[in-house]
This record gives structure tokens, C-alpha cells and sequence, in this order.
């Protein structure tokens, strides 16, 4: 979404855009190499390594990050609170697992996990959890379980991100889990089981970066300053990205809609350059 407003205001500005879609791993060397020139977001949980091993050798800029702070956690709806006292301790979940229980959950509370790899059954018999990870095929079946379990005000507990659609139409929490730290993930006896890791949670407040091919500077000043300038919170891509994945808006309808409402806002990006 974030690209399409962007690339939006490039056309106005008299830029020729166009849209490349590529994986997370192979954008790096599109960007290296200055086939593709933007990026829009660089997420620090899942592309900082990539992005700091790429940037070393000095053809990436890094445009500044978002207001925007990142997080991927487990995620519940407010209403569960009541039946789960205690939340969002992580401590809770070891007195009301048996409300989160299915008949294919072998009698242990289920995690709507994420269609990605991610440890969460190491995260589960590190802190001693009666529950079991049970991942989804793709990730739109996560808003399936979760407005199927809205609707009716039944307990679930799954993967959620944030700047996400979804903190704009639900009300929920993460779960809080030991603070991490990056030895919880190698080191046994850090943290509060000492025979085990990955007993914390995931990281908080991660940042959200805007990356750019370094040619941009001399070839396209303007456009790297309105790069530069953009700046969205969790609140203002919420919002858009919930007018396609809620609205059910194709992403430039989505994209027109912000532009139109944020005029004053998107008009200045720029400004001490392009004029």
C-alpha cells in the first residue's frame, strides 16, 4: 500500500513509475544493483540482517525509518481478558489454556500460528505453555479464524504483526512474554529456564525503513527526498491497508483515498528540494 501512495506521488510529480514485485530476499540484489530504486518498507524483524549485510558494501542508502514501530507477537481479542485473567501477562496462559482447547488440538489449548517458520513450539516447552502451534496455510486464513471467532466472542489466540489492518477494525493485545533478548535464542541458560531456549518473546518497538539505490541521489534528488520525507505511523498504515484487506479496495483505490484525505501532508514531502 505504502508503495502505491508513494509511487502515486511520484506520477504527480512527473516521475514515470513502475511496480516490481519480488521476494523478500531477492529485492537486495535488484537494489544493489539499481535495476528496482525504492523500497518502502524495510521491516527490522525479518530484513535487517539482509538489509545491513547489502548496505556494507555501499549502494544502498537507508532513506530514514517511519514513525511506525514494528512487532510480531501472539495476539488475542480484548474480550478474552475476562476469561483469561491475568492478560496480557504470559503467565495467564498457564491457567486458561483449556478455553483456547479444539477437537484437534489433542486436548491442549491451539495458537493459530502463521503459515512462516517461526519457533513457537520452542517458545511453548521453554515456558512450560499446555498448548500446541497450529499453523495456517497462507495468511488470510488468520482473519478467517479471527472474524469467524470475533463474531462470535470465542477465545482464540494467534500471529498478528503490527502495522497490520487489523489494529484498526478488532480490539486486542499482544501477549507479553519475557523481554527478549538475543540470547534467549542460543544461550540455555539465559532467562528463566535454564535448560532451554527461545524462553522470551519476540522483539518490540522494531523499526520500519525506507531504502533507496544510492544513484537515486544524483540521478533523482527529488524523488529520493520525497522518499526521505514520507512518513507513515501504525495508525496511518492501519488504516490503508485496512481499505483492501477490509474494504475490499484494489490497492491504487486504496492508495487514491489516503492521497485525497492527505493532501496537506503528502504535498509537502519534498519541498526543501523538489521546489
Amino acid at each position: 500500500m505504502l508503495s502505491m501512495i508513494l509511487g502515486e506521488v511520484y506520477s504527480n510529480r512527473g516521475y514515470t513509475v513502475e511496480y516490481v514485485e519480488l521476494t523478500t530476499l531477492g529485492q537486495w540484489g535488484r537494489l544493489h544493483r539499481g535495476h528496482e530504486h525504492v523500497q518502502v518498507e524495510v521491516w527490522e524483524g525479518t530484513m535487517k540482517e539482509d538489509f545491513e549485510r547489502v548496505s556494507q558494501f555501499g549502494n544502498i542508502l537507508d532513506a530514514g525509518n517511519h514513525d511506525a514501530k514494528t512487532r510480531e507477537e501472539w495476539w488475542y481479542p480484548s474480550y478474552i481478558e475476562k476469561l483469561c485473567p491475568g492478560l496480557p501477562e504470559w503467565h495467564a496462559l498457564k491457567n486458561c489454556s483449556e478455553i483456547f482447547k479444539t477437537p484437534h488440538s489433542n486436548e491442549k489449548g491451539r495458537y493459530v500460528a502463521g503459515p512462516w517458520e517461526k519457533p513457537d513450539e520452542a517458545r511453548i516447552r521453554a515456558l512450560g505453555l499446555n498448548f500446541v502451534a497450529m499453523p495456517v496455510k497462507n495468511a488470510d486464513e488468520l482473519w478467517v479464524e479471527l472474524d469467524k471467532a470475533y463474531k462470535n466472542q470465542k477465545p482464540i489466540i494467534l500471529f498478528n504483526w503490527s502495522p497490520n489492518w487489523v489494529e484498526s477494525r478488532y480490539k486486542g493485545k499482544f501477549v507479553e512474554f519475557p523481554k527478549y533478548e538475543a540470547q534467549c535464542e542460543t544461550d540455555s541458560k539465559w532467562g528463566i529456564n535454564n535448560t532451554k531456549t527461545h524462553d522470551c518473546g519476540n522483539p518490540k518497538d522494531g523499526w520500519l525503513k525506507k531504502a533507496a539505490w544510492k544513484g537515486m541521489k544524483e540521478r533523482w534528488p527529488c524523488a529520493l527526498e520525497i522518499l526521505r520525507d514520507m512518513n507513515f505511523t501504525n495508525a496511518m498504515i492501519s488504516e490503508v491497508a485496512a481499505l483492501v484487506d477490509a474494504d475490499g479496495k484494489s490497492p491504487r483505490e486504496a492508495a487514491m483515498t489516503w492521497l485525497n484525505k492527505n493532501k496537506r501532508k503528502w504535498q509537502n514531502w519534498g519541498k526543501d528540494i523538489c521546489n
